[in-house]
């Protein structure tokens, strides 16, 4: 009897190691590689959606144009800010409030993404040059988005990024990657 009772206990405790190495490695995942972020508010649609939940690259990630990204928002912001990165250090930032153009360093880009043309609607005089270390970022839905294009947020430091966004995890069905 000892032998079953002994085999048993030392399956448990079997069971209770692999149990213990999955969560740590799950919180080391979740602590120094990806974060769990829900989006508030409707400034990021159609891309994103009040209440998506999201994984964000939280290590070994550099700002680029086009990303979406989460600021965090303890800084200054009351709440992170998930916004799109339209320009970095040193590049030159314009809104043409007449054709809702936003140009980068001359170029006019393209934004299949927004939700409806670009205006100014902020207190940022035009072109903005973003300050080295920082990003000038914009929700895809620019009409109801408070981002760089107002003197509240501004240009933000690059360090107040915690990440970019790489999955949406909820709802189900629109599980995977973000554009």
């Amino acid at each position: 009897m000892k032998t079953n009772r002994s085999q048993s206990n030392a399956e448990l405790l079997e069971w209770y190691d692999a149990l213990i190495f999955a969560l740590a490695v799950l919180v080391i995942v979740f602590v120094f590689f990806v974060r769990a972020v829900a989006v508030d508010g409707i400034s990021m649609e159609p891309t994103l959606q009040g209440g998506d939940r999201l994984l964000v690259q939280s290590i070994g990630y550099t700002p680029q144009r086009g990303d979406v990204v989460v600021v965090d928002g303890y800084i200054n912001y009351g709440k992170p800010l998930v916004k799109r990165v339209i320009g970095v250090g040193g590049d030159v930032v314009d809104i043409d409030p007449d054709t809702g153009a936003v140009t980068v360093n001359g170029e006019v880009l393209d934004e299949p993404y927004i939700n409806n043309q670009t205006t100014i609607n902020g207190d940022v005089t035009f072109p903005c040059t973003v300050p080295k270390g920082c990003l000038f970022v914009m929700g895809d839905n620019r009409q109801h988005s408070s981002d760089s294009r107002t003197s509240k947020i501004g240009c933000i430091d690059e360090r107040d990024v915690l990440g970019k966004v790489i999955f949406r995890f909820f709802p189900l069905e629109k599980v995977g990657g973000i554009e």
